[in-house]
């Protein structure tokens, strides 16, 4: 996690993000951490309007990462075959491509 960290995750682009995992299992842990990436301060900070919300279930289900950008576009990933890293990748390249500041 100490090299994701690193990089700065933009909200702006999003409008709401749902993370639901079941914390008994033992593949939650990406998971887990891509919650604590986007749900931290300075991620939240880069908009204040971004729901972050976690669903915590003890029902042994998948996690799941439902990410609604501000245009309705959706970004479903599973999280139980994923490093937190990919899921980082591939939520931040499509935020950059939703961004109009960063096309110029």
């Amino acid at each position: 996690m100490a090299a994701t960290s690193k990089s700065t995750v933009l909200l702006k682009a999003v409008k709401k993000i749902t993370i639901q995992f079941c914390p008994f299992e033992s593949n939650v842990r990406s998971t887990r951490e891509f919650l604590a990436l986007v749900g931290s301060a300075k991620a939240r900070s880069t908009n204040m309007n971004c729901e972050v919300i976690s669903v915590v279930k003890h029902d042994k289900s998948e996690p799941v990462i439902d990410i609604t950008y501000v245009d309705g576009e959706r970004l479903v990933m599973k999280g139980e075959r994923l490093t937190c890293r990919e899921m980082l990748s591939a939520f931040q390249s499509r935020c950059k491509d939703k961004d109009p500041q960063s096309k110029k």
